[in-house]
């Protein structure tokens, strides 16, 4: 069967396009977070998953630490972090930052690590 989920079940009422939806009560095995980081400096820390997860930036420019590595995304650009990696990511600024985060599970599951 199809599921259809409407905004007010997984968005708060912000009027922001931000919120989190786990998809295993669906049957899909992801699970989708949609950040909107209004400062600079904003942004999860240190943690990782025992699945990938996949961010499409949507607006804004990031810096992801990804194990020993730093890389820098803007708009359009997908970053794939694999199984088990640590990884973070901040708002460079100027404005807010907007992804779109995959996790490649039916319900989260996170270890953080700072």
């Amino acid at each position: 069967m199809t599921s259809i989920i409407p905004p007010e079940d997984w968005l708060p009422d912000t009027g922001r396009f931000e919120g989190e939806w786990q998809g295993g009560v669906h049957g899909a095995g992801i699970c989708v977070i949609a950040n909107r980081i209004e400062r600079p400096g904003g942004g999860p820390r240190l943690h990782r998953h025992p699945y990938a997860e996949t961010f499409v930036i949507r607006s804004g420019r990031a810096l992801f630490t990804v194990g020993g590595e730093e890389i820098e995304a803007a708009a359009g650009h997908i970053l794939v972090v694999p199984a088990g990696v640590p990884h973070k990511f901040e708002n460079l600024g100027p404005g807010p930052l907007e992804t779109i985060d995959i996790h490649e599970a039916g319900s989260f599951e996170t270890e953080w690590l700072e």
